[in-house]
């Protein structure tokens, strides 16, 4: 807990070279402890790397470190809008570099992937020096279409599903897995907005305290909420879970929706290494906090019609996106990673929106909404709006820069600058609007969950 409240402070994230300048100084100044090997390439030519800091230093120089006698993986950037971890490994690493006594007690070799998708993260570095500035934020997201995404494209195979188009950032993850054999693995992920929350790839009540417990004392609240979808097994409050992708299309499937639609990716990485008994979790952090994220009051809202009303506003704004996007297709002529995108998610806006009104029609939903439930449904709906507009946005953009734009794509991104603006207009003009959350805070509370899933590994295993 001192650890997790106690770091310097930190202002917007790292971008790719200066994270990795900042790994290279910390390997040159502790040599015995810090190691780096080559994992693969992006797609883009980037070298991508795993370093690893063992318990005990190597007796002597070119001699092999003796192993611990656990095994942790962290892995940045597996979500390229998502930064938080790119401090969180730093912070660590600094740490345990300088301290003895932390590596002794935890009795872990730690390795780790800085950032497992540069070239994605290269596309969101426009605002992370003012991560707290919403328009900066939505104006330079990118989020790869769901078959370029690392965490979410290993091997599956299920009923309809069939993936297999592993890229080389996820071969190279896998590669990690399969090189580390890791006792406990994190994915190091952030959300949006609202409250902290976590997964865990199997029950750990040990853990639930602490979970509990970090948000609170670092001035975060938890998120109460329902979870990110409605079939995902509370274990505590704020802790999910992971479940598998397997009952993801079960649950698609019992709404009556498509569980396999076209752009369907593959399985997630926590998956995969669980055939090595690894314990993961995840700890999802917002950038910008709602205080009534953990406020279960009861509300005179039915939440039936809170449910009914976003998937209405859902459906509208994937129409209309769709639309926009069907008119574009006629005249880009780029292959951007933002067209991609767009073509990835605005399909899927409508099908959200229609899995919301089924939602709204199951019996255990007729009843009253509690104070965290109200702002999440139309809280996705705003969130589809400025992400995945804002991506075709940029891939109308992106034709403009080029001098390639027709005068019919130069007047669409006109109409859908208008669109876009209003919303983001409407979005901040909200009275329950979220605060920015500290970098130190939200990086600490990371930081504090990774040491405390180690200090348990360590005590149990």
């Amino acid at each position: 807990m001192r650890r997790s409240a106690d770091l310097p402070p930190l202002h917007g994230y790292p971008t790719v070279d200066e994270l990795h300048a900042m790994l290279k100084e910390l390997r040159e100044s502790h040599p015995q402890l810090v190691k780096v090997q080559r994992i693969g390439t992006s797609r883009l030519g980037e070298p991508l790397v795993l370093y690893t800091l063992t318990a005990t230093p190597a007796h002597e120089p070119g001699q092999a470190a003796p192993r611990a006698g656990h095994q942790g993986l962290l892995v940045g950037g597996v979500h390229p809008n998502e930064p938080i971890g790119s401090w969180t490994i730093v912070q660590l690493f600094r740490d345990l570099a300088a301290d003895e006594s932390l590596r002794e007690r935890l009795d872990t070799d730690w390795h780790a992937i800085p950032c497992a998708d540069p070239d994605g993260m290269r596309l969101n570095e426009g605002w992370f020096r003012e991560p707290g500035n919403p328009e900066l934020y939505y104006r330079n997201f990118y989020r790869p279409a769901g078959a370029e995404q690392v965490e979410w494209t290993f091997p599956f195979s299920y009923k309809r599903a069939y993936f297999d188009a592993m890229m080389p950032e996820t071969q190279a993850l896998q590669r990690a897995i399969d090189l580390t054999r890791p006792d406990f693995y994190v994915p190091l992920h952030n959300a949006e907005s609202g409250g902290a929350y976590y997964y865990l790839s199997e029950p750990v009540p040990e853990l639930y305290e602490l979970l509990a417990t970090l948000p609170e004392h670092l001035g975060i609240p938890l998120h109460l909420g329902e979870p990110e979808a409605a079939h995902f097994k509370v274990l505590a409050p704020a802790v999910f879970e992971m479940g598998t992708l397997e009952q993801v299309y079960d649950w698609m499937e019992s709404l009556g929706l498509d569980p396999a639609p076209p752009g369907s990716a593959g399985q997630a990485s926590t998956s995969y290494a669980s055939k090595y008994g690894t314990l993961s979790m995840i700890a999802e952090l917002p950038i910008w906090k709602h205080d009534d994220a953990d406020d279960t009051t009861s509300t005179d809202a039915n939440y039936a019609e809170v449910l009914r009303h976003a998937g209405q506003e859902m459906v509208a704004t994937g129409e209309l996106l769709e639309g926009l996007l069907h008119e574009a297709e006629a005249h880009l002529s780029l292959d951007t990673p933002f067209r991609r995108a767009a073509n990835s998610f605005i399909p899927g806006i409508v099908r959200a929106g229609h899995s919301q009104l089924g939602r709204a029609e199951q019996p255990e939903n007729q009843r009253l909404a509690t104070v965290a439930e109200l702002s999440g449904p139309m809280g996705a709906v705003w969130m589809f709006r400025l992400r995945f507009g804002g991506s075709l946005l940029r891939a109308l953009t992106a034709e403009t820069d080029s001098g390639l734009a027709t005068a019919q794509t130069r007047r669409l991104a006109e109409r859908l600058e208008e669109q876009w603006s209003r919303w983001l207009r409407e979005k901040l003009a909200e009275e329950d609007q979220a605060s920015e959350i500290p970098v130190r805070d939200v990086v600490g509370l990371q930081y504090g969950a990774v040491l405390g899933l180690a200090a348990h590994v360590r005590r149990t295993q």
